[in-house]
Parts: C-alpha cells; sequence; structure tokens
C-alpha cells in the first residue's frame, strides 16, 4: 500500500507531522480522524521521495543500542503497571532521533485505534527485524508482552556484544593497513619522483626499483588512476550484484567456509547464531517450525539457509531436524548429536543454548588470537613495504655521495 505524509492538529491542539500508510489519500485523512488527530494536509509519497527518503535513512540509520534501549526501556514501563500507548507516548517524547519518534508516534496512534502492536510495528522493518515482530506476536498472544520484550532486548544486546568484539578486533589492523597505503601513495608522489629528477639531471642513471617506484607514481597521478578506480568501481558493484543473487551468494558462502583459517571461525559464527535465534525464539512460546521459519531468514548463510529450510520441511513431515542440519556441513557431526539429542529429550532449548555459548566462547578465544597474530603481522608487512621504498629512495642519493666523493 502507498505510504502518505501528513500535516495534522493533534489532540492537544499542536501541529503534528508523520506518515501513514493507506489505500488512498482518503482512507488516509479517516485513519488520521479516528485517531482523533485532524489533517490539514495529506499528499502521498513519491517514488523519487521514497528514495530519498531512503538515502536519508541510510545517512542517519537509528543505532542497534537505540532500539536495544527503546525495547528495555518498554519493558520496564510495561512490567511497571503503564499501559503500551501511554509508554509508547513516553518513549517518543525522550528519543532524539526524528525518524525513529515519527514512527514511535505512528504506532501509538494506530494501537489506539485498536490495531495490535504486531501489526503497528510490521510497516518499520528499519527497525525492527523478523525476529522482533515474531515474538512481540507471541508475547501479544500469550499475554506476555513485556517478557517478551525483555527475552528480546537481551536478545539482541548479546548479538550486538558479540557483533561488536569482532569489530573491535578490526579496529587496529585496518588503521595499520590504511597509514601504509597513505605512506606509500605520499612517497611514491610526492617524494620519489622529486629525487628521481634530480638525479636524472645530474646525468645519474636511476636504479630499477626506484625507476618501477616512479613509474608507479606517474601512474597515480595521471588520469590512467581513473581508469583505475572506474575498473575497481565497476567490478565491485557488478560482484556485489552477483552476490545478491542465489548462486552467488552460495558461492560466496561456499568460498568463506572453505577459507583455512578463517572459514572454521565463520562457520562457528553461523552455528552460533542458529543455535542462539532458535533457542530464544523457542522459549519465548514460538512453534518449531515457525522458529525455523524466521531463523532461515535472518541466519546469514545461503548454505544454512538452506539446511534450516530443509530441516522445517522434515519437522511438517513429522521427521527429526539433526539430520539436513549434519547434511549440510555447515554444522559438525558432533553438535548434530547434540541437536539430536536435545530433541529427543525434550530438552532442545536448553541444548541449543549451551552450544551457542560455547561456540561464542571457542569464537571469542580465536579471535582474540588472531587479533594477536594478525596485528605483528600487519606491521611486519607494512615496515618491509614502507623499508622498500626507503630504500629506493635513499639508494641513489647515495650513489651521487659515492661519486661526489
Amino acid at each position: 500500500m502507498p505510504r502518505y505524509s501528513y500535516t495534522a492538529i493533534n489532540t492537544e491542539g499542536k501541529k503534528d507531522k508523520g506518515t501513514i500508510i493507506a489505500e488512498s489519500a482518503y482512507a488516509a485523512r479517516k485513519q488520521l480522524r479516528v485517531r482523533g488527530i485532524h489533517p490539514t494536509d495529506v499528499a502521498e509519497i513519491s517514488s523519487s521521495t521514497e528514495e530519498r527518503a531512503a538515502l536519508l535513512s541510510f545517512l542517519s540509520r537509528t543505532k542497534k543500542t537505540q532500539i536495544i534501549d527503546f525495547t528495555k526501556q518498554l519493558a520496564t514501563l510495561l512490567n511497571s503497571g503503564i499501559k503500551l500507548t501511554e509508554a509508547l507516548s513516553v518513549l517518543s517524547m525522550q528519543t532524539t532521533d526524528h525518524r525513529f519518534k515519527n514512527a514511535l508516534v505512528d504506532m501509538r496512534d494506530r494501537v489506539v485505534t485498536g490495531e495490535s502492536f504486531t501489526d503497528a510495528i510490521k510497516d518499520y522493518t528499519d527497525f525492527f527485524d523478523v525476529i522482533y515482530i515474531s515474538m512481540v506476536r507471541v508475547g501479544e498472544v500469550t499475554g506476555s508482552l513485556a517478557n517478551s520484550l525483555t527475552t528480546v532486548g537481551n536478545f539482541m544486546e548479546k548479538r550486538y556484544r558479540v557483533e561488536s568484539k569482532i569489530i573491535t578486533a578490526m579496529i587496529y589492523p585496518i588503521v595499520l593497513i590504511l597509514f601504509c597505503i597513505a605512506a606509500i601513495i605520499v612517497l611514491t608522489i610526492a617524494v620519489i619522483p622529486k629525487i628521481g629528477k634530480q638525479i636524472e639531471e645530474a646525468g645519474q642513471q636511476l636504479p630499477w626499483i626506484t625507476r618501477q617506484l616512479m613509474n608507479v607514481g606517474y601512474v597515480l597521478t595521471s588520469l590512467w588512476v581513473v581508469v583505475v578506480i572506474a575498473v575497481i568501481v565497476g567490478s565491485f558493484l557488478a560482484i556485489k550484484k552477483f552476490l545478491r543473487t542465489q548462486r552467488g551468494s552460495y558461492l560466496r558462502d561456499k568460498f568463506l567456509l572453505s577459507l583455512p583459517i578463517f572459514g572454521p571461525l565463520i562457520k562457528q559464527r553461523v552455528v552460533a547464531r542458529f543455535a542462539s535465534t532458535l533457542s530464544t525464539l523457542l522459549g519465548s512460546g514460538l512453534s518449531m517450525a515457525e522458529s525455523l521459519r524466521v531463523v532461515s531468514e535472518v541466519t546469514g548463510n545461503s548454505i544454512m539457509k538452506t539446511a534450516v529450510q530443509k530441516a522445517r520441511e522434515r519437522i511438517l513431515a513429522g521427521a527429526d531436524i539433526a539430520t539436513p542440519l549434519r547434511d549440510s556441513g555447515v554444522i559438525s557431526p558432533a553438535i548434530a548429536h547434540m541437536v539430536a539429542v536435545g530433541e529427543k529429550s525434550g530438552e532442545l532449548e536448553t541444548m541449543l543454548k549451551n552450544i551457542s555459548e560455547n561456540l561464542e566462547s571457542s569464537t571469542d578465544i580465536v579471535i582474540e588470537r588472531l587479533s594477536a597474530a594478525i596485528e605483528p603481522l600487519i606491521i611486519i608487512i607494512m615496515a618491509a613495504i614502507v623499508g622498500t621504498i626507503a630504500y629506493a629512495t635513499i639508494l641513489p642519493i647515495l650513489k651521487i655521495s659515492a661519486i661526489k666523493f
């Protein structure tokens, strides 16, 4: 359905702006009046406007921590006996993100008119993913929305911590690499060409390594650099488009899982994410079939996604889920056996939770060790590259000095 932007006078007599989804402008005005809001202007958001909004959304993306804080605060307010509409009003007033504030106001108004909280948040997938929506639905159906929000808030916080550890481990190596690239560019563009020119004017022959670095500097300062950048950008966009296809995502994930050092680490992360998500969904009261459907959408790995979908089909057919997981090659036979044991004993949720915690602990150790090994390796490589450039810079100078003396 189309989306409309509106300007209206709210119940307090103040001007209010926001967006609303409706079949037509008339239906949008009718929805607003039902909420007690008197619209003064309703206009359909065009495709170009939506594209600009999407760009602004990307540039000012709401932080994950803000969604986590909102979820935990909403759970706290509901546990304190405050109504959902009132809690949404309070949280909308304290948020500083304009996009998220408009979303909360719209959700509050829709809940006031009788819509479920699940239906209200389904239109804001920029903020709430399929796991969030599914758990809120379960909470509303079972009458334990506050508990469901607490669970999903803790789950999001745990996942955010894991992602933050990986990002933190990558910061130092990336800074070193960028510094190395900057040093190479400066030396090859600004330093070596000047020294080489002076040596050539003195009638001396440049060493081979110095000539090659000067050629690199000429390329970087000529129009060829535009061609090189265009080729790199074009290749990147083409590869990115291919990876969005089913075949491309499969080949990408298969390649990543086959890497000698990082492959096992990626595999552990995928399995830990699967186990943690499935355990959380089952613990919230979602059925096994529905939980597997949700997990297949957020697994982040096409091979694992296929395995989970097959497991769901087997569940619907009355079979086990361990066999397709084992056959995928992502989950090891030992973990698949643990899943089978948990399934037979009726303790699958607990077993998955234990698997997730063990894998995440193991992954943290591997990340720390890799980070400790990569940092000195990058320093050594960087020192070798910069040392080679320095050698190519100093060598002709030493030759001239030797000739003069």
